[in-house]
């Protein structure tokens, strides 16, 4: 069943929820509504942790924040932090999130593709973020994410120099996790899902935040982090199973 929420396209499975930016008039540019609309998806994610798969429309992911909006703002709007809230909301998500990415993820969109834990994308997807371009700069996560990402040489070409990586580009680089033909993306991101949901759900959540921690945390968050696990009976009962597993015989 899928739940058409104001400028999204929602559909629930077992462990995940699949989100489709749907404003394809504008190229699933993305405006106040679709921000709101997406932190309503945080909101109860957040209340029911799941792993979200998120992606666009056939060709394209989105094509930047809405202009015709963005165009209006001013000051206090950009203080708002009215994309940044939201992306770092998504990347703050507890279980961990995937960018399917077919088309242009350009600007925002990008930003939103970076604040995602793994890309997957087809051969026509493109990121960039051309905002110097337009008078402002990539201020909802790119600055940061993007050198954390792909390092800083590259990640000045693209916010400085204006580069769009293409798909196989993207991928070299690791920006990308895995390029698949367009016809197979979902199935991919259905198997991402697949792989991360065999592990436990508290030990993915309290190593997504490790992953998170300043380095200064380390190691006594995750001394504790890990003295949380040892106490849950989801550790007993999955090394349980593991040690009392059926042994192979060598052939």
């Amino acid at each position: 069943m899928t739940l058409v929420n104001g400028t999204l396209r929602i559909e629930a499975a077992p462990g995940r929820l699949l989100v489709r930016l749907d404003r394809p008039h504008v190229r699933n540019a993305i405006d106040a509504a679709m921000v709101a609309d997406l932190h309503e998806v945080c909101a109860d994610l957040e209340r029911d942790p799941r792993v979200l798969v998120l992606t666009g429309a056939p060709g394209v992911f989105a094509a930047g924040a809405d202009l015709r909006e963005l165009r209006e703002r001013g000051r206090e709007d950009a203080l708002a932090g009215i994309n940044s809230g939201l992306f770092d909301r998504v990347a703050r998500l507890p279980l961990p999130t995937i960018a399917a990415v077919d088309g242009p993820a350009l600007g925002g969109g990008a930003e939103l593709a970076y604040a995602c834990d793994f890309r997957l994308a087809t051969p026509r997807a493109r990121f960039g973020n051309p905002e110097t371009g337009l008078g402002i700069m990539a201020a909802a996560g790119a600055c940061w994410r993007l050198r954390e990402l792909v390092g800083e040489p590259l990640a000045k070409e693209v916010l400085l120099a204006g580069r769009v990586l293409s798909a196989a580009e993207a991928a070299e680089v690791r920006l990308v996790n895995e390029l698949v033909p367009e016809e197979d993306l979902l199935d991919a991101a259905a198997r991402w899902a697949d792989r991360i949901l065999t592990g436990a759900p508290l030990a993915l959540r309290l190593t997504k935040l490790a992953l998170a921690a300043p380095p200064g945390a380390h190691p006594r968050f995750d001394d504790v982090a890990q003295a949380v696990l040892f106490e849950t009976d989801e550790k007993r009962q999955r090394m349980t199973a593991f040690l009392n597993r059926p042994k192979r015989s060598d052939r």
